[in-house]
Order: C-alpha cells, then sequence, then structure tokens
C-alpha cells in the first residue's frame, strides 16, 4: 500500500497565509490576479500597499 507524503510545512502551516491581489495592467488596462503567500500578521500591510 502506498503512504500519504505529509507536507513540510503542515506545522507551521497556520502561520502563512495565500492571499490574492488583483493588480491593474498599466498598458492595456486588463486586470491580473497577484497570488504570494505571506505570513500572516503582514497581510493587512500587504493589502494597504499599492
Amino acid at each position: 500500500m502506498a503512504k500519504k507524503v505529509v507536507a513540510s510545512l503542515q506545522s507551521s502551516g497556520k502561520d502563512f497565509a495565500k492571499v490574492i491581489k488583483m493588480v491593474k495592467g498599466p498598458k492595456t488596462g486588463a486586470y491580473a490576479f497577484k497570488e504570494e503567500i505571506i505570513p500572516t500578521d503582514q497581510v493587512k500591510d500587504y493589502f494597504a500597499k499599492k
């Protein structure tokens, strides 16, 4: 039987958050989505800056 692979960030995974920000392109004006994984205490700062 195959064993399940345990993620390496499982114990500290609660300390990080995946954030998705919508960014408007300068040339065409089309929107794109930017994804990042950042520490949970920096989430408000991430969305506050442009």
